[in-house]
């Protein structure tokens, strides 16, 4: 540590009136030392007590010796102890210097586990507690308004608590843990991730193909033969009424979505026009079924009915509800995909 300096024996000798400009006045020298007080006193405020006078007596003789320096060099005392101060910066950041303090929440050592992990809760946590919220509110019967709302602002709130709660624990790591220490396994090769296909292989396209039929034969025969038989009648799981029109509309998208599955094998890759075209498929779909859900036309009343004597049309309610879910969920999630491949293949 710095011995503080005498400004009198700052050189060995008793200061003479040369080294001090003939300008300066004794008021000057002590608006000066009352910088020098004020900045050790500011910077000291922040420093734990059993460092604070060591410290402070290393600052102030640090200054004194530049402050000396440039007296010496024939500037007066309040000019050299102004530069010499805002040369030394902000004094909570010196202090922060001497002590090792960080002056971050979170620094380089954990910042890339911090984003990862604060971006995989955010993906998953607040998607889903959003949909859980949309959910209730809609077998609720609440207004659309109001799930809206409700959905919104739960959303905004979870996304804020994440944030937050993982944003501390993380600070806290960092000043709790040691310099060296690694709170988290090191990184290895083995962490590498594997090689994502920005197209679509055989085994995909003929698993797209063969759901797509699945879906389209499942229509079939759900109106022809009926999931439920009964001693009266078969009932279909969807709404009769769905038939010819909505159901043509269906196997259109359907036979849409395999010409495009058939395309992007042939281009070995998703571009952003093949992307945009799934999102108009998606949009088409989940617009339907969205219609079709508030006008309960969705799925066939009589079938719970047979299944059972009380509440049919409570279940069928909430039935719709959560097959409406389902498919939109599906929907958004199929266009969002399709343009993340298509913006890791690059341009075309």
């Amino acid at each position: 540590m710095n011995r503080p300096i005498d400004r009198e024996h700052a050189t060995g000798t008793a200061t003479t009136p040369a080294r001090v400009p003939a300008g300066a006045s004794t008021a000057a020298a002590t608006r000066a030392a009352d910088l020098t007080a004020r900045y050790v006193d500011a910077a000291m405020r922040t420093v734990p007590e059993a460092q604070r006078a060591d410290l402070a007596a290393e600052l102030r003789a640090s200054i004194d010796d530049q402050v000396e320096a440039r007296i010496a060099d024939g500037e007066d005392p309040h000019s050299a102890e102004r530069a010499v101060l805002t040369g030394l910066g902000d004094p909570d950041r010196l202090a922060a210097g001497y002590t090792d303090r960080p002056l971050y929440l979170i620094g380089p050592r954990l910042f890339l586990d911090w984003w990862r992990l604060l971006k995989l809760l955010l993906a998953i946590v607040v998607p889903a507690v959003m949909g859980a919220v949309a959910l209730g509110g809609a077998l609720d019967e609440d207004p659309f308004g109001a799930i809206i709302g409700s959905v919104v602002v739960t959303g905004l709130g979870v996304a804020v608590h994440l944030a937050f709660w993982t944003t501390l624990v993380f600070a806290i790591v960092e000043r709790s843990a040691g310099k060296d220490a690694a709170p988290f396994a090191p990184w290895s090769v083995d962490k590498l991730p594997e090689q994502q296909d920005s197209g679509r292989s055989v085994a995909e396209l003929v698993t797209s193909l063969v759901l797509l039929a699945v879906a389209a034969g499942a229509v079939i025969w759900d109106h022809a033969r009926g999931l439920v038989v009964t001693s009266q009648t078969d009932e279909s799981f969807l709404d009769p009424s769905l038939w010819p029109t909505w159901t043509t509309g269906l196997f259109v998208l359907l036979a849409a979505e395999a010409l495009l599955a058939v395309t992007v094998y042939a281009r070995r890759r998703w571009t952003t026009p093949l992307a945009a075209v799934n999102a108009l498929l998606d949009v088409g779909l989940a617009a339907g079924v969205m219609w079709l859900y508030s006008q309960d036309r969705l799925v066939n009343p009589e079938f719970f009915a047979s299944l059972v004597d009380e509440d049919a049309a409570e279940v069928t309610s909430i039935v719709s509800t959560v097959l409406l879910f389902v498919i939109v969920g599906s929907a958004v999630w199929d266009a969002i995909d399709a343009f993340r491949k298509a913006r890791r293949a690059g341009p075309a």
